[in-house]
């Protein structure tokens, strides 16, 4: 595999870049860049076809071919000598997962304002869940206009300057807009954290809101309605809130911009000018006078899936108490809507090939020098449902949090063949970025940015959910330059897979794939993995990052 380095940790001479990154200001010794041994692509091969097979049905949460995965990777984690991941002695962390379906014949929504009314309990319109426990959900509140609903000190924006406790907030997707004095302004054209949907509702709750609804436009979002509907109208997947996290929301909700439009103007209020006063630090949070009025039925159930957690213990007494963490997430759809005859959603992408790669990579790890610190494989469940498998690991981890120096994650793999170049999610919001850069050039390998930096890849994948407790995270993937193919062919291949793959039943192992790119991605993820777990210092967030006020004070061996 590509690079001119040869054998174990290699001494690189004029990286000093990197001595600095890693070791803060003023001089620093020159760091070794850890070259991981070859990956198996046969390994590979034969993991991903079995994780991938229709006797698996598609690897849902909870059911009979999802507990089949767990039972398989932890057999061969075994069988390659490591040991377990958990306190307790085993593979597997429980993960206690509560799924809310709405009885849609009880939904009974609308906005009142004096003797107008607006029926909202059409998916045409808008959508409303809740994710509570109680089977019977009511509302009555005010409606609040909070622009884009963002308290991010490090931009010094506050769209909460007054308290909306008891309100139901009326929110807008995406970030505010940059602006030609402040081209960065919350990443520029790039999405950040509090852009997400995740986010805006997770705010809510830390304001005491009774309910959020966000107004949807598919500019914005980044996916048409009809996701929104496919996305939320059935089953609802999600954590319970940690003992000391705020309850969650009693009403959830969607709004089209036509519908939100429609909403406001019972009162005289017009959406385009609150959406410009919204782009301003100035913006006060508008009480429109109007109310939500309505409730809803839901079925409530509770599930039981499994992250499977593995260690290699580190060499260095002092430092084998730290850890680099690798993740992948096992889950996909299960069985479900027949295309073409088919109803086995198989995920062989996405993320059957992820997986693949983490136990190759846990394979070749044993053939390695043993390094400084620990090293731990996650294949985490229910990413799918919204990353709650690495959430629950986040908040229930197997070590001290602070512990974990750093997060490496591979949500799709690489089925078609050895590139020049990769996608790495995050990539310029740590000094772990920096980092894999020059472990990819030793490999020959450049970084491409992100094609669709609008979408917020970042925030959609298992290594947000260690970002959020303060741990350097990266999420890495092949880019579109293949070797041998022309020029577009990577792109057209993209392109390819998201409109006739993604998310359906096609998405299944086929054989004579070229695995050589996964073998090659794996190398690179393994051999940062591996650089991490030797240095002296340790990777930290950027200043500007949105992640470093919530930086966990890194502990000392």
């Amino acid at each position: 595999m590509g690079g001119s380095m040869q054998g174990h940790g290699r001494w690189v001479g004029g990286f000093w870049a990197f001595a600095l990154l890693l070791a803060g200001a003023g001089a620093a010794p020159a760091v070794p860049l850890s070259v991981a041994p070859p990956i198996s692509i046969g390994a590979i091969d034969g993991y991903l076809r079995f994780l991938s097979s229709d006797l698996l049905e598609g690897r849902a949460p909870a059911t009979r071919g999802g507990e089949l995965a767990e039972e398989y990777i932890a057999s061969v984690f075994h069988s390659l000598g490591l040991e377990p991941g958990m306190p307790d002695g085993s593979y597997f962390q429980k993960v206690p997962i509560t799924v809310s379906t709405l009885r849609r014949d009880s939904l009974k929504m609308q906005a009142v304002a004096g003797s107008q009314t607006l029926a909202l309990d059409s998916p045409e319109a808008a959508i409303f869940w809740s994710n509570r426990t109680e089977s019977h959900t009511d509302v009555d509140g005010e409606i609040v206009f909070v622009g884009y609903g963002a308290k991010a000190p490090e931009y010094r924006w506050d769209d909460f300057k007054q308290s909306v406790r008891g309100k139901v907030l009326l929110v807008l997707v995406n970030d505010p807009p940059a602006t030609a004095s402040e081209p960065r302004l919350f990443g520029g054209r790039a999405m950040t954290y509090y852009g997400r949907w995740v986010y805006k509702f997770q705010e809510a709750e830390r304001q005491g809101a009774a309910g959020a609804i966000i107004v949807h436009t598919p500019e914005r979002a980044g996916y048409p309605w009809h996701t929104v509907i496919s996305s939320w109208s059935g089953d609802q997947r999600f954590l319970a809130p940690a003992g000391d996290a705020p309850a969650a929301l009693p009403v959830r909700g969607w709004i089209t911009d036509t519908a939100a439009r429609q909403l406001l103007a019972l009162k005289g209020l017009n959406l385009d000018t609150l959406v410009s006063q919204a782009a301003r630090r100035d913006f006060q949070p508008v009480a429109t006078g109007i109310r939500l009025v309505g409730s809803f039925d839901t079925d409530v159930r509770s599930i039981e899936a499994r992250n499977v957690v593995a260690r290699l213990s580190g060499a260095d007494p002092r430092f084998k108490q730290q850890a680099v963490l690798f993740t992948a997430h096992h889950d996909h759809l299960g069985i479900g809507p027949a295309v073409e005859g088919d109803r086995i959603y198989n995920g062989a992408n996405d993320n059957a090939s992820g997986v693949a790669d983490l136990l190759a990579m846990a394979q070749a790890a044993k053939l390695a020098p043993p390094p400084k610190r620990s090293l731990y494989f996650a294949a985490v469940t229910a990413e799918e449902s919204g990353l709650l498998g690495s959430a629950y690991f986040a908040e229930h981890p197997s070590l001290p949090l602070d512990r974990i120096v750093a997060n490496l994650n591979i949500d799709g793999g690489n089925l078609l063949g050895r590139t020049r170049d990769l996608v790495v999610q995050g990539e310029n919001k740590s000094t772990l970025g920096d980092l894999l850069r020059l472990v990819a050039r030793e490999q020959n390998l450049t970084t491409s940015p992100d094609p669709f930096p609008e979408r917020g890849a970042f925030y959609r994948s298992d290594q947000f959910s260690l970002a959020l407790r303060g741990v350097p995270a990266l999420s890495v993937a092949a880019g579109t330059d293949f070797i041998g193919r022309p020029r577009g062919w990577g792109k057209a291949q993209l392109e390819t897979y998201v409109a006739k793959r993604y998310h359906q039943p096609s998405d299944e192992y086929r054989p004579g794939l070229d695995l050589s790119g996964a073998a090659q991605l794996s190398r690179l993820v393994l051999s940062v993995g591996l650089t991490v777990a030797n240095a002296p210092n340790l990777p930290q967030w950027k200043p500007d990052s949105e992640f470093q006020r919530s930086k966990t004070t890194q502990a000392t061996p």
